[in-house]
């Protein structure tokens, strides 16, 4: 898969940008995003070019500055749609289909990035292994009665930190550091892979539980060599002891440098309609931010929860405390 992405960077870095159509630039796997583009273009007749970066999409709009040929970015995590506003390479939208549609928890104040989809951090649990019941708050992942059981990707990725940034948001940093190291403590190897890899680590059997987000488990249930590594674990959504279980969001923001806003604009609220956000829920398994599309029948049959309330630009605003206090615990070492 990474050389396909890659494949794609290449392709549509190198090629000259058409005026005429939009050129995105995504942090989103290209497996991800496809199907919303090609609805998007048969609908619209907009030709779509996608350059896919995994890392550094800020720090490149900022060096292209108003040589950039990208009008819309397509991210995950609110942390990264904040930077960008901050490093100053998006602008305000006005749209009164995206004010209609996205909530305002899940928009800029300045209209600036916008929500497109929702997804939540929880735990994988191996089902022969974890009694029902057994997880029910982050909180509790740093009891010692984990000990060697915790598999997570790096402590310093983007979603950890986001959930980082959580815990600091509702106990305080000396409580949210108590809890990096105790989760530290319990882990069953040092952090790596992604949130796939833990659930694989768990079907191996060299641990029981993991972090991880929602979706992966509908995208492994649709892999035929990656199945059985979801079919040996069940989703639990753990809450805060004092609120519930944390969410972030995709989003996407127009860049400041913009040659083809009309077309951005287009592609924007074709992401918040009907038909493209049941796409994202029948495909991608992620949560409609759109009230009345449904969940996927598959995301619907892991359960109910009560999503956490605490605001994501707040967040946002935790996670540089949130990287310094990983650092500081050494919770990759």
């Amino acid at each position: 898969m990474r050389s396909f992405a890659a494949a794609i960077a290449v392709l549509s870095i190198t090629a000259p940008a058409l005026a005429d159509a939009l050129n995105i630039y995504s942090q989103r796997q290209p497996e991800l995003i496809q199907p919303v583009i090609d609805a998007f273009s048969a609908e619209t007749g907009i030709a779509v070019n996608v350059a896919y970066l995994e890392k550094g999409l800020t720090e490149r709009l900022q060096a292209e500055s108003a040589r950039s040929p990208a009008d819309i970015i397509l991210t995950v995590d609110i942390s990264r749609l904040a930077e960008a506003v901050e490093a100053g390479v998006t602008q305000a939208v006005e749209s009164d289909v995206l004010a209609e549609h996205i909530p305002a928890s899940l928009r800029d104040p300045g209209n600036e990035w916008f929500g497109v989809t929702q997804r939540a951090r929880v735990v994988y649990a191996a089902k022969d292994r974890v009694a029902d019941g057994e997880v029910t708050t982050y909180e509790d992942l740093a009891d010692p009665k984990w000990k060697g059981r915790i598999c997570t990707r790096s402590g310093t990725h983007a979603y950890n930190l986001a959930l980082v940034a959580a815990m600091i948001h509702h106990h305080g940093a000396e409580a949210a550091r108590a809890w990096a190291e105790g989760v530290k403590a319990n882990l069953a190897r040092k952090p790596q892979g992604n949130d796939r890899a833990q659930v694989k680590a768990i079907w191996a059997g060299e641990c029981d539980i993991s972090l991880g987000n929602t979706y992966y488990m509908g995208l492994m249930a649709g892999d035929e060599e990656q199945k059985a590594w979801a079919d040996a674990v069940r989703i639990v959504y753990p809450a805060f002891e004092s609120g519930g279980t944390h969410m972030n969001v995709s989003g996407m923001a127009m860049t400041a440098a913009s040659k083809n806003a009309t077309n951005a604009l287009k592609f924007m609220e074709f992401l918040v309609s009907e038909k493209a956000q049941e796409v994202y829920a029948s495909i991608n398994h992620e949560f409609p931010v759109r009230d009345g599309v449904a969940r996927s029948d598959l995301v619907a049959s892991w359960g109910e929860f009560t999503p956490d309330d605490a605001n994501l630009m707040d967040l946002a605003g935790l996670r540089g405390q949130a990287l310094r206090l990983m650092e500081e615990v050494d919770f990759d070492g």
